[in-house]
């Protein structure tokens, strides 16, 4: 088996999943087909690399960067959340029909790699073993 790496939007839909306590990513529309997950591999929460921030390096005194950390009202509301921003990654079996091969080229079953980031909603295909 091989990891292929993605970085490629998909459109998800939430809803129960086998053997997964609540709801997760049951279904996926990936290049114009349909998934269905079979079952959650695994599920944790990323936060983004707040350490490499231009304010945290000003804040610290840093020299590898020459701005200076400025905030008002609303903009330090919208860096607190840049900086904290988290993404969820499902790691998750799926399928698409009874094993046909595909005419892309493109695995049939496998183990995704999702990621969601719960600020903008966007969800991502981040990688596929096959």
């Amino acid at each position: 088996m091989r990891m292929r790496r993605y970085d490629e939007p998909v459109e998800v839909r939430r809803g129960p999943v086998p053997g997964w306590p609540g709801e997760g990513p049951a279904q996926l529309l990936w290049r114009g087909r349909l998934w269905k997950v079979r079952a959650v591999v695994a599920h944790w929460v990323e936060t983004g690399p707040w350490w490499q921030h231009a304010h945290v390096h000003a804040v610290i005194g840093s020299e590898e960067t020459g701005t200076h950390a400025t905030t008002t009202a609303t903009g330090g509301t919208a860096l607190l959340e840049e900086l904290l921003g988290e993404r969820e990654v499902w790691r998750v079996e799926a399928g698409r029909g009874p094993g046909r091969p595909d005419p892309q080229g493109l695995p049939t079953t496998g183990v995704l790699e999702l990621t969601h980031d719960t600020a903008e909603g966007r969800w991502q295909l981040v990688g596929c073993t096959d």
